[in-house]
C-alpha cells in the first residue's frame, strides 16, 4: 500500500502539491465554502496542522480564505479556478498510473479488488482506526 501512495508523491510534486495539498483541493473542490475547521474534520487532518497546507495553497493561488462574516474569528475556505485545474490534471495522472497498475490483473480479480476496495472505504473513521483493544 505504501509503495502505490508512493507512487502518487511524484505526480503531486509535479502539479506544486502535497498529499495534505492534494486532500485539501478534493475536498474543497465542488463543495460550498468551508471552514477551516469542518475542512479538517472531514479529511481527518488537526486543525492547526492543517494551517500551513493552507497557507501554501493560498500562496499559490489554489484557494482563497476570507474571515467569516458570522463568526469573525472563523475563516472560510473555496477553491479558486486555478485550484480547480490543478487537482483535475493530478488526478486524471493519478487514475492514468492506476488503470496502468490495474491492467496488471485479470478483469475478474480487477472487479473483486474495486468491489472491495468500495465496500472498505465505505468504513467509517472509528471502524478504521479501531485499535487491537477493541471488544469487537
Amino acid at each position: 500500500m505504501r509503495s502505490l501512495i508512493a507512487a502518487e508523491l511524484p505526480v503531486l510534486r509535479a502539479h506544486g502539491l502535497t498529499m495534505w495539498g492534494y486532500r485539501v483541493l478534493s475536498a474543497l473542490d465542488g463543495q460550498p465554502v468551508r471552514t477551516q475547521t469542518s475542512l479538517a474534520q472531514s479529511i481527518g487532518a488537526d486543525k492547526t496542522r492543517i494551517i500551513g497546507v493552507l497557507d501554501e495553497l493560498q500562496r499559490q493561488g489554489l484557494i482563497d480564505r476570507q474571515a467569516d462574516p458570522v463568526d469573525r474569528r472563523a475563516n472560510l475556505v473555496s477553491v479558486t479556478a486555478a485550484g480547480h485545474r490543478v487537482r483535475i490534471r493530478a488526478q486524471a495522472e493519478i487514475q492514468r498510473n492506476e488503470e496502468r497498475l490495474l491492467d496488471q490483473v485479470s478483469q475478474d480479480d480487477r472487479r473483486g479488488f474495486l468491489r472491495a476496495l468500495r465496500t472498505l472505504s465505505s468504513s467509517s473513521q472509528p471502524e478504521i482506526v479501531r485499535g487491537p483493544d477493541s471488544t469487537e
